[in-house]
C-alpha cells in the first residue's frame, strides 16, 4: 500500500514539473514572438502602436491545450516582461489587454464549448485585449478623446485575430513535434 503512495506521489511530482516546464517554455516563446514583433511596422497604416500581438500566439496556444490557471500565468509573465522592458505603462496596457483578453477566451469557450473555432475565440481575444488597453489607457490619460480610437482598435483586434489564429495553425505542427499537443 505504501508503495502506490510513493508512486501517486510521483507521477503528481513529474506532472506539476512537466506543467512547470511547459509554462516556462510558453512563456519563452512568448518573449520571443514579442522581441521579433517589436521590430515590425504597425498592422495599420498610418496609426503607431497597433500590433499583431504574435506573443498572445503562446497564451492562447496555453488556453486551449494546456490549463485556464498556466495561460493566466504566461500572460502575467508576459506582462512582467513588458514592464521590465518597456516601462510601468506599457506593463498596465499588457496586463489590461491580456486579463480581459483571457477572462472573454474563457467566457465563450464555457459558452460553446466545441462549436466554436478558434478563429472566433482569437478574434474576440483580440479586440478585447485591445479594449482591455484602451481602458487602461482612458485611466491613465483622462481624456475623452481617447475613446474615438476605438473603432480602429476594432479593425485592429479583428486583423490581429485573424492572424494569430491563422500562425497559431501553422505553428501547431512543430508543437506537435515537440511533444507539446
Amino acid at each position: 500500500m505504501g508503495n502506490k503512495n510513493m508512486e501517486d506521489k510521483s507521477l503528481i511530482n513529474i506532472n506539476r514539473t512537466k506543467g512547470l516546464v511547459l509554462t516556462g517554455l510558453l512563456f519563452a516563446i512568448a518573449i520571443v514572438l514579442s522581441i521579433i514583433e517589436n521590430s515590425l511596422p504597425s498592422i495599420v497604416i498610418g496609426v503607431s502602436g497597433v500590433k499583431l500581438g504574435l506573443s498572445n500566439i503562446a497564451v492562447m496556444y496555453t488556453l486551449f491545450f494546456l490549463t485556464k490557471q498556466q495561460a493566466f500565468i504566461v500572460a502575467i509573465l508576459k506582462s512582467s516582461f513588458v514592464f521590465m522592458t518597456r516601462g510601468v505603462i506599457a506593463g498596465a496596457l499588457s496586463l489590461s489587454g491580456g486579463i480581459l483578453s483571457l477572462i472573454v477566451m474563457i467566457i465563450l469557450m464555457l459558452i460553446f464549448k466545441k462549436k466554436i473555432s478558434y478563429l472566433i475565440i482569437s478574434i474576440f481575444g483580440a479586440v478585447f485585449h485591445n479594449v482591455g488597453q484602451l481602458f487602461a489607457v482612458s485611466l491613465i490619460f483622462t481624456s475623452i478623446y481617447i475613446w474615438a480610437y476605438l473603432p480602429v482598435l476594432l479593425f485592429a483586434g479583428v486583423l490581429a485575430g485573424i492572424a494569430t489564429s491563422t500562425l497559431l495553425k501553422f505553428i501547431l505542427p512543430a508543437f506537435e513535434k515537440l511533444g507539446l499537443k
